[in-house]
This record gives C-alpha cells, sequence and structure tokens, in this order.
C-alpha cells in the first residue's frame, strides 16, 4: 500500500529499554573501526575495559534503536529503495558505559518530491537515564524514501544543508575500514539485509553490499575527536551531517576538518565524497 502522510507521521514507535555494559560500549567502538593500529594507546579508552573506558559520542545513534520499523508492511514504504539521507545528534550529558536508558523514536516531518522522486522522512530520538530520567542524547535523521513519492503530502519545508568553506581544509584524515566491517556493525540493532546481501544489495541498485551509513558516521566522529577533540569524546557536543554516497566495506574514509568544525568525507580509492554539509561543536 502508499504512505498515508498522517498514519506514518503519527506511527507508534515502541520505546526500547536497553541495559548498557563495557562490552557493548567496546563493541560498539571497535564496530565503527577503532583500534586498528594496535600502537595507537589513545584509542584504548573506548575499547579497553582496564583502562577509564568512555563511550564515542556517536553511540548515541544505537542506543535504543528501533530496529528498521520502516520495513513493516504497514508504513507504506518501499523499505528496499530507503537510503539514510541526513543524521545528527545533540550530547547533553556525557554517555554511560552501563546502566540502563530509554529510547523513545519518533517520526517528526514527512516531505513529498512528487511522483517518481520519493519522499524525505524526519525522526528524531531521545535517549535518557532511566534510573535518573537525565536527556542523555537527542539525535536527528533524514531518510530518503526512493520509492515513495506522490502520496499528496506537503513538499516543505526541506531543512538547509550546512554551507562549506570555499578554503582548503586544515587537517585530513584517513582511517581504513574492514571488508567485514558492515556484519559486525549490524549487530548495533540494523540489520537491513542492504547491508549484508549480495541480492538485497543488487535490487537496491548497488553493486555489493555497503556500509551502514551510521557507521561511516562513527569514522567520521572518531576522525573529528581525533583532530579537533584530541581524543576526549566529551567535549564533542554537537554533530551533523549528509550522506551524499556510499561507502564500500574495505575502502578508506579521509575526512577534511576546519577548524570551524566544518568537515566533509571522501573515500580516497574513488575519489568520491561520501559525507558533505558536514557541522561539528566541540566545547
Amino acid at each position: 500500500m502508499p504512505i498515508v502522510h498522517d498514519h506514518l507521521l503519527n506511527y507508534k514507535i515502541p520505546e526500547v529499554r536497553e541495559t548498557l555494559t563495557p562490552q557493548k560500549t567496546i563493541f560498539y567502538a571497535l564496530s565503527v573501526g577503532l583500534a586498528q593500529d594496535p600502537m595507537d594507546t589513545n584509542q584504548l579508552t573506548f575499547v579497553d575495559h582496564h583502562k577509564h573506558l568512555r563511550a564515542l559520542p556517536s553511540m548515541a545513534v544505537v542506543l535504543g534503536h528501533p530496529g528498521f520499523w520502516i520495513a513493516n508492511p504497514d508504513t507504506g514504504a518501499d523499505a528496499v529503495r530507503v537510503v539514510h539521507g541526513e543524521q545528527g545528534f545533540v550530547i547533553h550529558n556525557p554517555l554511560p558505559v552501563q546502566g540502563e536508558i530509554l529510547a523513545r523514536t519518533r517520526v517528526t516531518g514527512l516531505i513529498d518530491k512528487g511522483p517518481g522522486k520519493g519522499a524525505l522522512m524526519y525522526t528524531e530520538k531521545q535517549v535518557t537515564d532511566a534510573a535518573t530520567g537525565d536527556l542523555l542524547a537527542t539525535t536527528t535523521s533524514t531518510t530518503f524514501l526512493r520509492g515513495d513519492g506522490g502520496f499528496g503530502g506537503p513538499t516543505g519545508p526541506v531543512r538547509p544543508p550546512a554551507d562549506m568553506p570555499e578554503t582548503p581544509p586544515d587537517t585530513t584524515v584517513d582511517l581504513p575500514t574492514r571488508p567485514e566491517q558492515a556484519l559486525y556493525y549490524r549487530l548495533n540493532g540494523d540489520d537491513n539485509p542492504l547491508h549484508a546481501d549480495p541480492a538485497v544489495a543488487e535490487k537496491a541498485g548497488f553493486p555489493r553490499p555497503i556500509l551502514h551509513g551510521l557507521c561511516t558516521l562513527g569514522v567520521v566522529t572518531h576522525a573529528l575527536v581525533r583532530a579537533l577533540g584530541a581524543y576526549d569524546p566529551t567535549r564533542l557536543r554537537r554533530l551533523d551531517l549528509r550522506f551524499s554516497a556510499p561507502v564500500f566495506p574495505g575502502e578508506t574514509i579521509r575526512t577534511e576538518i576546519w577548524r570551524s568544525g566544518a568537515f566533509r568525507a571522501r573515500v580516497v580509492e574513488r575519489d568520491t565524497v561520501v559525507v558533505n554539509n558536514g557541522r561539528a561543536i566541540f566545547a
């Protein structure tokens, strides 16, 4: 069935209660590629429970993940053609490495781009400490529903992207991904078969399974925390970016960073920009 605007806008996405453990915190960091250099002791704080373990800020996007709910038949969306368009997060309080959290996700907007042009779906997730009620993080996401335009919904307003500097970046950070990285990352809760099954990837128009956009975000967050935060994760307060092309597992992601907090990222092997219009705010 096609999308029904009011039905999807008010879709009931179940609240998620999740128990955090040091092992989950470590697994997330490993799943986005940390600790590939065994001699970089700065990264041990994210992967070694014998150290002062801290969570990478981008872990907020997987905490209380509601799963691939857009694939439910009653949403009306063509799940095979769903693509992650934009992502952001705000850190209100440092992410814990153990304890319980509650996450509530809701659809905040739908934009109909017209027949054959797809649609945009805006969602928001709030992550709170289950014991204290403190708000830990707010994440925002734009999903491009490539197969679902023309359902009679509003045509705006569309959120504008951040402007990019015209000067060369002040620094760059190259971080490799692994060929099997998407198979690790999907254990964080996003088991979309697009990232594992070659047949599904082909049906979606890709030559092979692609890396999760949120895994790319984790790699870029690592680069930013390294370049602008001196590996202190508590300094990163906000991040917003736009996904512009897929990454194939095994490729190298080069993050180009300006001191202002602007950034973009490209795949070195194909010289293709995969993340654009990025903005990060550090304390």
